[in-house]
């Protein structure tokens, strides 16, 4: 039934695949998680108030999301050369994984943050703190949860978005859907991909809910 199947194969794109995760996983928590705190901070009635700067990060962030991952893809290949030097293989998947998912979790971040009983940034305002220490004392523990299921969320998409960069050669088990299971029209290997996906996708499901289960002070 499996004929078709290169088992080493599998296991080499299924390293590929958990590497492009990884990777792209932590850069996106990296650059998304200050940008939505940027974008909270500089809205409108928040600690640091500033309309043009939250405009200016809201249309940068909002064009970001709305170009298809595909095309941001191919629109990037001179920018991944330019970082990493080739746009192929796991290293030139990454740039355009986290371009593609940062400004996405900066909006889940946002969002989280604006589910905070805004009695807690008084209360730290109340007691002289600064910015900063609300921030980091009062407003992200209380986010938390939301943070961490903001992540889950953006992992998941993530692996979406690896099986989509196989279109460019990026390589991982997206490559061997699109080579052999669509191409070559080798159903089984299709099957094998695709289940493995699933599976992953599930893993991080069931990882994200314990993680946010174990910070809720619900």
């Amino acid at each position: 039934m499996f004929d078709n199947v290169d088992w080493a194969g599998i296991g080499r794109a299924t390293v590929d695949t958990l590497l492009m995760l990884g990777g792209s996983l932590a850069l996106t928590v990296l650059f998304g998680l200050p940008l939505g705190v940027l974008l909270y901070l500089s809205g409108k009635g928040r600690l640091a108030a500033n309309p043009p700067l939250n405009a200016a990060l809201s249309f940068v962030v909002n064009v970001l999301r709305s170009v298809p991952f595909i095309i941001l893809l191919i629109v990037m290949l001179p920018v991944t050369v330019l970082l990493v030097g080739t746009s192929l293989g796991v290293a030139g998947a990454i740039p355009p994984l986290v371009v593609g998912a940062a400004p996405f979790y900066a909006r889940l971040v946002e969002t989280a943050l604006r589910e905070v009983d805004k009695g807690v940034v008084e209360a730290g305002q109340a007691m002289g703190g600064t910015t900063l220490q609300i921030v980091t004392r009062a407003l992200l523990p209380e986010a938390l949860p939301g943070i961490l299921a903001g992540a889950t969320v953006t992992a998941i998409a993530l692996v979406s978005y690896t099986a989509m960069a196989g279109v460019v050669g990026a390589g991982g088990l997206g490559d061997l859907a699109i080579r052999f299971g669509y191409q070559r029209f080798q159903t089984d290997v299709m099957i094998v991909t695709v289940v493995l996906l699933l599976l992953l996708v599930q893993a991080l499901q069931m990882l994200g809910d314990r993680l946010v289960a174990a910070v809720s002070h619900r």
